[in-house]
């Protein structure tokens, strides 16, 4: 599977790497766990996943980013305004979460350490707090849990139109 991979990434960090080191491994990360998990939707064929990661990778984004612009939290290395929530965390973990939702937990681990290394170097390389990177993995798992649906099975989520509230359950077969 690609995802083992991303786990060869994460456990390849060198004990006296610098916080640079570590910033650029991360940058590295952020780009490929994405693009393989979207390659993985091409690979089994998965066209509603395609489009359930499009939702969710998108959503994601656009959130993250409004409360960049809203929140204006300057970062510990005094480079911008920029640093609450984390984008990298939140791509990250969107990403990783896809997989869990998707196709379910044991391609996620070594997503999931990824996503964990990718939160870890921001913070390490004094991109973002603590705070930062909690908030930006809990917005891109979230925009994961609510569009993305098992690949075969129950899927149990949250409905709100036109105040009605409920929950969707859906079997795909």
């Amino acid at each position: 599977m690609p995802f083992m991979f991303l786990s060869l990434v994460c456990t390849q960090t060198n004990a006296n790497a610098t916080n640079e080191d570590i910033a650029k491994a991360g940058d590295i990360t952020v780009a490929l766990l994405p693009s393989i998990v979207y390659g993985t939707t091409f690979y089994l064929d998965d066209t509603e996943g395609r489009t359930q990661f499009y939702q969710s990778f998108f959503s994601n984004l656009a959130l993250t980013e409004a409360l960049k612009q809203s929140v204006k939290r300057e970062r510990p290395n005094q480079h911008d305004n920029k640093s609450f929530p984390s984008g990298h965390t939140s791509v990250s973990f969107q990403s990783a979460t896809f997989i869990y939702q998707r196709y379910g937990w044991k391609p996620a681990i070594p997503a999931y350490l990824a996503a964990s290394f990718v939160a870890y170097s921001r913070i390490k390389s004094d991109w973002h707090y603590g705070s930062d990177v909690f908030a930006g993995a809990i917005i891109g798992m979230a925009s994961s849990y609510y569009f993305t649906n098992k690949f075969y099975g129950f899927k149990i989520k949250p409905t709100a139109e036109l105040g009605v509230y409920g929950l969707s359950i859906r079997k795909d077969w």
